[in-house]
């Protein structure tokens, strides 16, 4: 099995966790179990079958290169993700079931666009432009590294709940601590994620031209 597949499969497996697990549950009591799903799927499941696709028959990114621009894929996204947390789709998603699906449909698809735009077509392509797309990799992720920090810090630090619907709290917490840390899930999870795959193909690129300069 090849460690394509074996990340294919894990993406799968948090995905099942993410939407037919305990998880579910959770996000329908607190604002940070709907958070965890989100994390979930765009942060752990995404990239892992991003992975899992990259080089593969199904990796459409080189057949699509303005789509898949790792910078304009980080904006897709960020369209994507702050209009889901403005309170009203934020309340629909959580009060309709239709609305949650389309949610979580469209995490995930932006998700896989951000990830698979940064580490898709690599064996399609030669070595230049690998290292090019390596380079608008790195700047797609680490730009969604921020714009996922800032979400975070703007809800793990406000004075007040910015969710104005009146869904269950889980434990007893209140509501804006519940908002608290859910906004340190997406800190610390969702920053992350993308940062360490930023991190990730910026090793790559820096050992590539350590090899070449060693070569000479």
């Amino acid at each position: 099995m090849t460690r394509r597949t074996v990340a294919g499969l894990i993406g799968l497996a948090v995905l099942a966790l993410a939407w037919i697990g305990p998880v579910p549950a959770f996000a329908r009591q607190a604002f940070a179990g709907h958070m965890t799903m989100h994390v979930l799927v765009v942060a752990v499941a995404a990239p892992l079958l991003a992975i899992g696709i990259a080089g593969g028959r199904f990796d459409i990114s080189s057949r699509h290169p303005i789509l898949f621009s790792p910078v304009l894929a980080s904006v897709i996204e960020l369209v994507v993700v702050w209009g889901w947390h403005l309170p009203v789709l934020h309340h629909a998603a959580r009060m309709s079931h239709g609305m949650l699906l389309l949610e979580q449909a469209s995490y995930l698809a932006v998700g896989l666009l951000v990830w698979l735009a940064a580490f898709g077509g690599g064996e399609c392509r030669g070595k230049s432009d690998r290292n090019q797309r390596a380079a608008a990799g790195i700047a797609g992720l680490l730009l969604t590294s921020m714009h996922m920090t800032f979400l975070g810090v703007l809800l793990a630090l406000a004075g007040r709940p910015l969710f104005g619907h009146a869904g269950g709290v889980a434990d007893g917490m209140s509501a804006l601590n519940d908002q608290h840390l859910g906004g340190v899930i997406m800190l610390v999870v969702g920053g992350t994620s993308y940062l360490l795959g930023g991190l990730y193909l910026l090793g790559g690129l820096l050992r590539e031209k350590r090899d070449a300069v060693s070569v000479r």
